[in-house]
């Protein structure tokens, strides 16, 4: 389509104006002359724009027919209408699609604005949560009252979730996921994990049972195994090394079952159980004694660091175990004359417990699984010193359950260094009675 310049419209009306003055300049009459053909622009110019006026408040109109600049106008905005319409359309057409996609999902889907009210749903969320029509614009925290929601969605921590049961339906465990986006608004996903959940719940009864089950037989066997070593002289000498062995694998398997008993206790007992101020520099010199009496024989170092006063809300005995076992593992992994340091202190950011020692150290590429059950960075050394592999799997459940976390650093060659971290919100500087 030609374009229609300004320049050469703005030409046509000075030669207009000169042509109208020289015939009025021939009759006398130049200025009323020049002053029509001036008029007749502007009023043609008036004309176009109240039929511009016109046109946006009725879009559904023709075009407007114009000549000149006010035609490319028209023109300009029509193709601008046009562009915007097409792209409305395809956003219009992507929102529906994805209004689609996540309908079809067996996952409910929520979005909730920054006040905390409910904006959108899907149909699996009216199943799941039984959000109702009705309850948009409601406060979420209105539908699901449980405490431990209500925490969730208030201070978070998003990034791990939260498992709890369904509030509407007996027997279904849902894990809820929240991601912040725009100006504080939230969009939760809740999953049904109730198969997981009774697959996870039937592993743990499971070990439980088993370990319960074996218990019995173990200490009956242990039991005649002490009987028989305190009269070891009354026996030929080539029964003397296989009863040693057999005391040390009963006692190897004893350990096993307690810490599979342990580990299922932990799993299984709620988090919300009241807790106490644990006097954590009290309960560390116990530690540290019984660690000096294991230390001794190998020749090894074990120093104590204490900050005096600092407690710990929490459970003693799991504490305990916890903390045991990385002195312990410090202990017996740490070669003859080794060094272990045990510290306990806090900061602004909360408190810390380390062991570090100089022992042969672990390979990174272990470092990831130290925690999973029964995984060892060197099976033949573990299964030397006596070890279950559920020690740190224990340590890590017993974090968990104090808002704590492990953190674990090595060299080879040059030592570990194994700390628990807790937040500031379990700590304090005298035990409260």
């Amino acid at each position: 389509m030609k374009r229609y310049l300004p320049e050469r419209e703005t030409s046509e009306l000075l030669l207009a104006i000169v042509a109208a003055g020289a015939v009025g300049w021939f009759f006398g009459i130049a200025g009323w002359t020049v002053a029509a053909v001036l008029v007749l622009f502007l009023w043609r110019s008036l004309r176009d724009l109240e039929r511009l006026r016109e046109w946006l408040r009725n879009p559904e109109q023709d075009v407007p027919d114009s000549k000149g600049s006010w035609d490319e106008v028209f023109q300009d905005i029509y193709q601008l209408r046009r562009n915007e319409r097409r792209s409305r359309d395809n956003l219009l057409n992507i929102i529906e699609r994805a209004r689609a996609s996540v309908s079809a999902l067996e996952e409910a889907v929520t979005l909730i604005d920054s006040a905390g009210n409910l904006e959108w749903w899907n149909p699996a969320a009216q199943a799941l949560l039984g959000i109702r029509p009705r309850d948009r614009g409601q406060p979420i925290l209105n539908l699901i009252r449980t405490p431990s929601f209500n925490r969730y969605f208030q201070h978070g921590p998003y990034e791990e979730g939260l498992k709890m049961a369904s509030p509407r339906t007996p027997g279904q465990q849902l894990q809820f996921e929240i991601t912040r986006f725009g100006d504080n608004d939230r969009l939760m996903i809740v999953y049904d994990i109730t198969r997981l959940h009774n697959l996870e719940q039937m592993r743990k009864d499971f070990v439980a049972n088993v370990s319960h089950e074996l218990r019995t037989p173990l200490t009956v066997l242990s039991g005649y195994l002490e009987t028989l070593n305190d009269q070891i002289e009354d026996f030929a000498p080539r029964w003397t090394r296989a009863l040693s062995q057999m005391q040390q694998q009963a006692t190897r398997m004893n350990n096993l079952v307690n810490d599979l008993l342990m580990l299922s206790r932990l799993e299984s007992q709620p988090e919300d159980r009241e807790p106490q101020w644990v006097d954590v520099p009290r309960l560390l010199r116990q530690i540290h004694h019984d660690a000096e009496a294991m230390a001794k024989p190998k020749g090894q170092s074990v120093t104590l660091e204490v900050e005096d006063g600092l407690c710990l809300l929490g459970r003693e005995a799991d504490l305990r175990s916890a903390f045991s076992n990385l002195v312990t593992n410090a202990v017996k992994y740490t070669p003859d004359n080794g060094l272990i340091h045990v510290r306990w202190w806090s900061d602004s950011q909360g408190a810390y417990f380390r062991v570090s020692d100089n022992g042969i150290g672990i390979d990174p590429v272990h470092v990831p699984r130290l925690t999973e059950r029964f995984y060892r960075a060197d099976a033949a050394r573990s299964s030397a010193t006596g070890g279950t592999g559920l020690g740190l799997a224990i340590v890590k459940h017993v974090l968990m359950q104090h808002k704590g976390h492990l953190d674990i650093h090595s060299d080879l060659g040059k030592g570990s260094r194994f700390s628990c971290i807790f937040p500031s919100s379990v700590i304090a500087g005298t035990i409260e009675h």
